[in-house]
Formats: structure tokens, sequence, C-alpha cells
């Protein structure tokens, strides 16, 4: 489980260190910063699995995505008593994202390219760090990388090799140095940051794949965009948590069941107490089809170690939010799940659960900060 997410420099992130629990929500006004804590984390995923360097550069670059402010906030520009300015820098421009856990963490810090590089706007990794357990020490880092030089240390003898002298400066040592020797814990934690589940853009729109047939084949996990909806829901009945899947559709639609028709391409049909057919699901309402697409993610029947979501109560009927609180909960007992919302009524519904990690976000002088809750220690890697 991951316990702790660290991010600095990007966008109203100055510097924020939060830490997460087997069920996190994250609130916050709008333009507190809970999107950019969102896209931190699949940031990170990203490096996992090389597309870091070109993620960044479709959010506009370095100058587009790092912390626009000071570098630091004297005590006058917080008092009001004098405007805020910039300051001569005492360390270099750098966006840094990290997370840690109770066996691994990981830290990345990327800064501007070197000059007369042919993609100025292009961040380049300047350090990388792997470590085991919670905060980074030298006594357990097992992964390093410094510039174009990676050095991994020896699972057996302890002692430390160099892996890499090249490595380019946007590839990152997560996807091109593990290796089943000297580089096992990097492959293991290259693929467990590769099987992180985002959900942020579930289609429900009129032109939605989720309302169109889908070819019927063994789907254990849906899509990031539901196209695939029913192979997924049929995956779940043949294979996973049928009475479970029943129970969350009749707790919102009390009476109602779901049924996959169609042979080599099926359709998620709807069956409602007092009509005489079904309705297929280019018939649903948005909010309909967005809850039957989060009950098929959250019911997964291969749950992944952590999954995202962002503002998941988008579309939904108020008097869906408990039904999909309640499945919250339930979900958070097979996976780590970490919520992004501004719904009051799911909100209140997620707070019921016993060891909610409640994390409250705030902005003051355009900078994102925790409120009432004490930042737990971090330590970054040098460059």
């Amino acid at each position: 489980m991951i316990t702790r997410l660290a991010v600095a420099g990007y966008r109203s992130l100055r510097d924020v260190v939060i830490e997460l629990g087997q069920l996190t929500l994250i609130t916050g006004g709008n333009g507190s910063g809970k999107s950019s804590l969102y896209r931190s984390l699949r940031l990170l995923s990203e490096a996992a699995q090389g597309r870091l360097i070109a993620t960044l550069a479709n959010e506009g670059g370095l100058s587009s995505t790092m912390w626009a402010g000071p570098e630091k906030f004297s005590s006058e520009m917080l008092s009001g008593r004098e405007r805020v300015t910039g300051t001569v820098r005492s360390s270099p421009v750098s966006l840094r994202l990290g997370f840690s856990g109770d066996d691994f963490g990981y830290a990345i810090d990327l800064g501007r390219p070197e000059p007369m590089h042919p993609f100025p706007h292009d961040p380049e990794i300047k350090v990388e760090a792997m470590w085991n357990g919670e905060l980074l020490g030298r006594a357990n880092l097992f992964a390093e990388r410094r510039g174009p030089a990676v050095s991994l240390r020896s699972s057996q003898s302890g002692e430390w090799r160099h892996a890499f002298t090249n490595l380019l400066a946007f590839d990152s040592m997560v996807t091109h140095c593990a290796d089943p020797i000297d580089g096992l814990e990097l492959l293991l934690m290259r693929e467990r940051m590769r099987n992180w589940r985002f959900y942020d853009n579930l289609r429900t729109d009129a032109d939605a794949p989720a309302r169109r047939p889908h070819v019927m084949t063994y789907t254990p996990v849906l899509g990031s965009d539901g196209a695939d909806l029913a192979p997924a829901i049929a995956t779940v009945l043949a294979i996973g948590d049928g009475d479970a899947f029943a129970d969350a559709i009749s707790d919102a639609f009390p009476g109602s069941r779901i049924e996959i028709e169609g042979d080599e391409y099926g359709i998620a049909v709807m069956h409602q107490p007092g009509l005489l057919r079904p309705f297929e699901a280019k018939e649903l309402s948005d909010g309909t089809l967005r809850y039957l697409l989060l009950v098929t993610a959250l019911l997964s029947p291969r749950p992944p170690e952590i999954m995202i979501l962002n503002e998941p109560e988008a579309s939904l009927h108020p008097s869906l939010l408990d039904p999909l609180s309640r499945l919250l909960i339930a979900a958070s007992k097979r996976s780590q799940i970490v919520l992004v919302s501004h719904s009051d009524r799911l909100i209140a519904g997620l707070r019921k659960a016993n060891g909610l990690q409640d994390v409250v976000l705030s902005k003051r002088m355009g900078e994102t900060q925790t409120e009432d809750q004490e930042a737990p220690r971090w330590v970054w890697p040098k460059r």
C-alpha cells in the first residue's frame, strides 16, 4: 500500500506531502489542487510506462506545469506587508514526484534541458531513486540515477554496480534498467506502477462507446473509457462476485438487474420493474450508465493494488451517491482507493468509513496546502 505521496514544483503544488490510507478522500474548493494531486499520481504511473516526458509535453511542457510562484515566500509576503516578487533562486528549477509505502519508495526529479537542446520545452530527468521502506536513506537505497548514470545495488552481495552510463535524459531507469538479477526490485516496482488503475474519463455521452455492442471476450479489467463494458460485466458475472454486482445494482435501482445480450458482440441491458422490455445501454441515462460503469470497475475480478478515481460523482443523481459510497467502502477492502470528490453527499457517506484518510486541500497565495494535517516526513534525493 502507498502510504505517502510527495509533489514539489508541479502547478499549485509547491511542496506537498500527504499520507494515504486504504481509502483516501481528497476534497477542497475549486482550484485548490485536487486535480493536480490526481495528475501527479498519473504522472508517476506514466514514468513506469515510458510516457512521462510526452505526457508533460502534452500539458504544455515544463514552463506550463511547474510551480509559477516564488521559490519561497517571505514572512512579509505571507502577511501581506510586501507584494509577491521573484527572488534569486537558491536551487535549480525542479519538478519532483515521489511515493512510498512500507516496502518500496520511488522519487523522480525533472528539470530544464541543457542549453541548445533540440526540444527546449521538454523536461529532463535529472535524478531518480528507489529504496526500501517509507523514507529514503543511503542504507536502504537500491537504485539510483544521476544524469545519464544508473547504479544498482546487488541483491546478493549488497555491492553497487554501474548498470548504465548513457541513459537518455527522457528515459527513466524504471523502464530501461530493470532486470531479474540486480534490478529485480526495480522490475517488481515497475510492474506494480504499471498496474495502477485510473478512472477519470468514463464516457456517458450519446456517442459513448459503452453504449455500442462490443466484441465478447474475457475482460477482467474495464478500460479507462468504458468501451468494453459488456464483456467486462460478463466477466464479473462469470468469474467474479456476481452477487455483489447484483446487490450494487439493486441498491441503486431496487428491483432492477443487468444482463448481457448478444453472442459474438454483446451489449448491456437493464431490466426494470414495471417495464415490458429491457433498456439497452444506448437508452440509459448518463447517470445510470456512469453508475453501471463504476460498479463494473470497482468489482473487477482482477482488483488492482491501487485505484484512483477523479470525481466519479459527475452526472450522478444524488440518490445514487449513497449506494456509490457504500460500493467504494466495500471496494477499499480489496484495493487501495484514492478518490477526488467535491460532492458533499458522497463525501458525507465516505466519512462514515472506518480508517478513512481524509485530505482537505486549500490554497494560500496560490499554493496548495493541506488543512489540519501534519505533513509526514519526506526526503528527496539530491542532485
